[in-house]
């Protein structure tokens, strides 16, 4: 359902700020493909989103590497009906962006049997720990008033830099989100309270690091991560919270300057990947023209006149998306430490978003054996695949419709399909494929059916023919960029299994259950090493 933030706004603004895995390029060409429905019909991209809308999307899933570390179950209480887990760091409690199978409800469910699990308390998915997870909702609902109410004692076990004081140490610094996207919360007054009591276990010398014991007292996101970069000693391995080239030397200690500031730039191509204003897969004007504020009819009153209406740069073009779901005005220091962050996640995954160009030679984004848009809710089996098939969206009269299974697709007139799609492949199927365009194909003038004639809420594509995609040294070699020959998106290597956690575990719960605690972790022992 749509959220409060996304009312009033057209589809491809929404989605282009909220999500950016992807270019700005693949979201038009996605929604232009027509595989996102509004109450069940194709959305185009300038469709504006309205409160109580259901928005559904048929993608073809990538999810991010996790942990090898299974989940542990630490208790299993049958007659009151709650379970105490062990979940590893790197692991979301919900399913959220990428993230489904991989996330903690679902591995419960497939992997152990739990049909139902309530998440009273959640635990980043970078911290590894301690959850309580009742089974039914009267329980649920009495361990949630305990965490709001502060009647639970929480303990947790951090790495952080440096040499921590020894003796404890008491943070009380209010905390606000700043940005979703990067998960980013800062100290500022306009925040929300939260306590947190620091005692240094041990100092390591030969890492020049302290480990914790930490007892939050508020649950605030982020809190322990926030209050100990303001203390100066930020958590070692922290990829948001602890890296100089984001904060300084400082590393955010004693916070950031809060002096609002509207000074925003468009994003930059990293140095080695320049694009000129046709081939730039981050910007869809091609031309950069005056931004429209919006709601003032000009556009309107243009076309009425009969002149064709100005472009209209979005947020995401220009670099206002950042702060945009910020509750108070970024400063120029807030703003900067958001945009390297996006700079360092996009190095981290090779650049590929801005190398996401593949789908310029491919035809409209369906996935294969799939009709798209999907039959309404009353008329898809429960527990099923949510997928349309040509029967229904052409109105059979068939009381229990089956999904189109691959094997029963239509003919694929596409050449084979491989296990990746390398920039050298892309560039030949520039030439045997023809690009995407209003304009008639064979196909069609032959009066051949496909599949996109056969929904009548199909949205016509634009024309999407560019220059070839340029193969540079840094696509080339044995490191050349792959990418998945169904969806196109940039294939990566998984990442060094330590970096997916960061060193901060719940240790102990006391509630009106019993207290529950699992072991150590490894990372926590004395003498332990790591490379950053």
């Amino acid at each position: 359902m749509a959220k409060g933030r996304w009312l009033g706004r057209e589809i491809l603004e929404v989605v282009s700020t909220e999500f950016r895995d992807r270019s700005m390029e693949f979201y038009r060409y996605a929604l232009e493909s027509g595989v996102t429905t509004i109450n069940g019909k194709v959305a185009k991209p300038d469709t504006i989103i309205r409160n109580g809308d259901r928005i559904e999307n048929i993608s073809h899933r990538h999810e991010p590497p996790v942990t090898s570390t299974p989940v542990r179950i630490v208790h299993h209480d049958k007659e009151r009906e709650f379970i105490v887990i062990d979940k590893p760091g790197s692991i979301p409690v919900h399913a959220t962006g990428r993230y489904f199978r991989n996330s903690l409800v679902e591995i419960l469910k497939n992997d152990f049997g739990f049909e139902k699990v309530y998440t009273v308390n959640r635990l980043d998915r970078l911290t590894s720990g301690l959850m309580i997870l009742p089974l039914n909702p009267t329980l649920a609902n009495t361990l949630t008033q305990e965490f709001v109410n502060g009647r639970v004692r929480k303990e947790y076990i951090a790495r952080c830099k440096g040499k921590f004081p020894e003796e404890e140490v008491v943070c009380e610094e209010p905390l606000l989100t700043v940005d979703r996207q990067m998960g980013l919360n800062i100290v500022h007054p306009e925040g929300k309270h939260a306590k947190t009591v620091f005692k240094r276990i041990r100092y390591d010398e030969n890492t020049d690091t302290s480990v914790l014991h930490c007892r939050p007292l508020t649950g605030r996101s982020h809190q322990i991560r926030v209050h100990l970069q303001y203390l100066g000693h930020p958590i070692a391995n922290d990829p948001i919270y602890s890296d100089a080239r984001i904060w300084g030397e400082k590393l955010g200690k004693g916070g950031i300057d809060i002096t609002p500031s509207e000074d925003r730039s468009a994003p930059q191509a990293p140095s080695h990947l320049q694009f000129d204003a046709a081939s730039n897969p981050e910007s869809l004007s091609k031309v950069h023209l005056t931004q429209t504020p919006p709601g003032d009819g000009e556009s309107a009153a243009r076309a009425g006149d009969g002149e064709a209406p100005r472009t209209k740069l979005l947020p995401r073009e220009t670099g206002h998306d950042i702060g945009m779901g910020s509750p108070v005005p970024l400063s120029a220091e807030a703003v900067g430490i958001i945009t390297r962050l996006r700079n360092m996640k996009d190095e981290a995954e090779d650049w590929g978003r801005w190398r996401d160009v593949v789908f310029r030679a491919k035809g409209k984004l369906t996935p294969q054996g799939y009709k798209i848009p999907l039959p309404p809710q009353n008329k898809r089996k429960r527990g099923g695949p949510a997928f349309a098939t040509a029967e229904v969206i052409q109105g059979s009269s068939s009381p229990t419709p089956e999904p189109m299974t691959p094997d029963a697709a239509e003919p694929d007139t596409e050449p084979p399909r491989t296990n990746q799609l390398t920039l050298e492949d892309v560039a030949k199927l520039s030439i045997t494929i023809p690009p995407v365009s209003e304009n008639p194909t064979p196909l069609a003038e032959s009066g051949a059916a496909t599949p996109e004639a056969a929904l009548p809420d199909a949205t016509p594509i634009s024309d999407f023919s560019a220059p070839e995609p340029v193969i540079t040294e840094a696509a080339s070699g044995s490191d050349e960029m792959q990418y998945c020959p169904e969806c196109f998106v940039p294939l990566h290597p998984d990442p060094k299994p330590e970096s997916l956690y960061i060193f901060l575990h719940a240790l102990r719960y006391t509630t009106s259950l019993g207290c529950f605690e699992t072991e150590m972790p490894e990372w926590a022992s004395e003498g332990w090493e790591w490379e950053p």
